[in-house]
């Protein structure tokens, strides 16, 4: 049963609005009243300021880990949690055979200890604030310059202005409300994050594939890193020995208390991409020209690394960064193609639409019918901003069909792929020229050596089968120029050019030297492939280009009339990895008619470690049986249940980008992480089902059993006031 503690008046005005407390992901500068008073009602307990405002609001114990997840501050010493996936870059960066840190764990007794992580971040944000008025008036003022220069140009003029007050600042500008308005958010970068503990992956990710994206769940989905700060004035600083461990004025505390059914549960973190004003016509597209593309190709492209993985373990370390990734959406795009289908999310957003369509209408109708100008002038003036064209928004979409179909297989296919096809497109567009500069004759391009990322024969074999696939599954229309080579001088044979490739081409030869103005550069197999897969891109680019702005502008209408519509509702932006709150409470969800239950227990996770001889994702060492077999788990066991609670559920609203948010109860205190979402609501990043979404988390006092009992991690668990 929900507390309630408003008002009989705002009681009864909440019964009257569609307010769902498991969906939205609210900006915090500018929290809505009513969902704050809902979230109140539901029994968060704090204040809008704790939450928000100051140096000391929650808000600062959120972090952007790394520009691609969420974590959160536990110590006054700079420990930050976020998920075992999100930490599995860094985790395996510094793997290797003789210290396989991904497959045994890591724990680093002394701060001395601590690894270091090139290229990692995090992001505190400091402030935020609606910069709309500001932005239109620009774009009115410049409409001869791409809307984008213009917001750069103002992102870069903020963000020098800001810097002259404080250099560790600087500014983003995103669009909100498909380009209805524009936020600008001040961010403050630390630079020096170290690797501090991590389990093995049998825990981290235990139950790999077979249990991504399900519920219910075991997998202790956690790593622990460390913010480093100059010392003198405790900011950011580039990565140095003598930088010491960052003191917030702001960390999130850890509780024992756990949770009830129905219990109050809020996240705070950064949801990456939500399209839930996106159009019918836009869903059908996403379905069928991006998340079919996407599983098409990884299909492939997974089933070629799973075969060299299992040769030998440096393959295996390798690649294991890459096949999580690529596994991981490509299990998400099939998961929401089949929610698409199974609930008829297009004929839904159809229906949608046509109330919209008729809503505009009878509202043009009655504003016309009452305006003393004529009928043509109030139609271009009062709804010139909502006046959505569904005829010409289908038909833009049918138009950039087959383009758009193409460039994701592009990007599917060629970008990130092969090791090969990086090093080709590299070098056409990113590579930065080495040697003198007062001399271009001598300057150079030259790939760094990292050939101990890579395996020869696998990437022959990725590039092969990915240049093959391109040419059978795109039309000819859209093909490079190589297609057309392998027909006619290797006779089809895909093999045989790309052996030929690998063995004329410069690439992959350690430390060599492309100078660009010698004639032989351009000769280099590798190099002329590069150029022709670019000049594909380019051509592809041009058909669907001109059709962009026009899509947006539609979508954009139709995202303010939504809204016009539903005035009397409160409604958030799609996610932009920007800082989002979502609020809900702890609910379990039916399975084939069935209570699931809210939490998973020590019990369940032994039960599945038993099943290792048939599912390999399942394993986990000897030393694990025995701590999740233990008969007393002490402070960590829940105090209602007695039982050693592993994972539990709410129905919170997240994303991508969320993984590593935390999760905390109505005080504001830490009870968990968010790691996933579950099976049957894959599609709610078009379209939220209240009754199925589910937010999945690793409980917190499983974090800190594991720190204790397995990692013995004492110094870390005192820092952060576990006793």
């Amino acid at each position: 049963m929900r507390k309630v503690v408003v008002s009989f008046f705002l009681s009864s005005l909440f019964a009257l609005l569609p307010l769902h407390a498991d969906e939205g992901m609210w900006t915090l500068y500018d929290l809505d009243s009513l969902v704050y008073q809902q979230m109140v009602s539901e029994g968060f307990q704090m204040s809008l300021d704790d939450l928000y405002k100051g140096d000391c609001s929650l808000k600062e114990a959120c972090v952007n880990f790394g520009g691609f997840c969420s974590g959160v501050v536990v110590s006054p010493d700079g420990l930050v949690f976020t998920n075992h996936h999100c930490g599995f870059s860094a985790i395996n960066n510094h793997s290797t055979v003789e210290h396989d840190y991904m497959l045994n764990g890591f724990f680093a007794k002394t701060f001395a200890d601590e690894l270091p992580n090139e290229k990692l971040f995090v992001s505190f944000m400091k402030d935020q604030k609606d910069i709309t008025p500001l932005v239109r008036h620009l774009l009115q003022s410049k409409p001869d310059r791409e809307p984008s220069t213009v917001i750069d140009s103002l992102t870069n003029a903020m963000t020098d202005s800001i810097q002259k007050i404080d250099s560790t600042l600087h500014i983003d500008i995103d669009p909100f409300y498909e380009g209805n308005k524009y936020y600008a958010t001040t961010y403050q970068d630390f630079r020096d994050v170290r690797l501090v503990f991590t389990v093995p992956k049998s825990m981290g990710k235990f139950g790999g594939e077979t249990d991504n994206w399900m519920w219910p769940r075991q997998t202790c989905d956690f790593s622990v890193f460390r913010i480093y700060a100059d010392p003198k004035t405790n900011g950011p600083a580039d990565y140095s020995k003598d930088n010491v461990p960052y003191h917030p004025r702001r960390w999130a505390q850890v509780s024992l208390d756990g949770y009830k059914d129905g219990d109050f549960s809020m996240t705070v973190g950064y949801p990456g991409s939500t399209n839930r004003y996106l159009s019918s016509y836009g869903i059908e597209e996403m379905r069928n020209g991006e998340n079919t593309t996407r599983v098409q190709v990884r299909d492939k492209k997974l089933a070629i690394l799973r075969k060299y993985m299992a040769k030998d373990e440096k393959t295996r370390i390798q690649y294991e960064d890459a096949f999580a990734n690529s596994s991981n959406y490509w299990k998400n795009s099939i998961g929401m193609n089949k929610c698409i289908d199974s609930i008829g999310l297009i004929r839904q957003k159809q229906e949608y639409e046509a109330r919209i369509e008729q809503w505009l209408k009878d509202k043009k109708a009655a504003a016309c019918k009452n305006s003393a100008v004529d009928s043509t002038h109030c139609q271009q003036n009062c709804f010139k901003n909502i006046d959505v064209d569904f005829d010409k928004l289908k038909n833009l979409y049918a138009k950039r069909y087959q383009g758009y179909r193409a460039l994701n297989y592009w990007q599917e296919s060629f970008w990130r792929n092969s090791e090969f096809f990086t090093r080709a497109l590299n070098i056409n567009t990113r590579l930065t020229p080495k040697g003198p500069e007062d001399n271009p004759k001598k300057q150079y391009l030259q790939f760094d050596d990292n050939s101990d990322k890579w395996n020869l024969d696998l990437d022959k074999e990725l590039t092969t089968a990915m240049l093959q696939n391109f040419a059978e599954q795109v039309p000819e229309e859209y093909h490079p120029e190589v297609i057309g080579t392998v027909k006619k001088k290797f006779g089809g044979d895909y093999r045989k050019y790309v052996e030929w490739l690998y063995k004329k081409s410069k690439l992959m030869k350690k430390d060599h030297k492309f100078y660009c103005n010698r004639k032989d550069y351009l000769k280099d197999p590798g190099v002329a492939l590069g150029i022709d897969l670019m000049a594909c891109y380019g051509i592809i680019g041009q058909e669907i280009a001109p059709l962009l702005d026009s899509v947006s502008m539609e979508e954009k209408k139709l995202c303010e009339a939504r809204i016009r519509m539903e005035q009397d509702q409160p409604h958030y932006s799609d996610a932009n990895f920007t800082m989002r709150l979502s609020y809900g409470q702890v609910r379990d969800v039916l399975i084939g008619g069935k209570p699931s239950g809210y939490y998973t227990t020590a019990e369940s996770i032994v039960e599945k470690m038993k099943q290792a001889d048939q599912n390999a994702e399942y394993f986990a060492e000897p030393v694990m049986h025995e701590l999740m077999s233990a008969k007393d788990f002490g402070k960590y066991q829940d105090k209602t249940t007695g039982k050693m609670q592993l994972c539990f559920i709410t129905n919170n609203d997240i994303t991508g980008g969320n993984s590593g948010s935390p999760m905390f109860d109505g005080k504001g205190c830490l009870i968990g992480l968010a790691f996933d979402g579950n099976w049957d609501s894959l599609a709610s990043d078009i379209m939220f089902d209240k009754v199925l979404a589910r937010c999945i988390g690793v409980d917190i006092r499983y974090v800190l059993y594991l720190m204790d009992k397995w990692g013995h991690a004492n110094r870390l668990l005192e820092e952060m006031g576990v006793e």
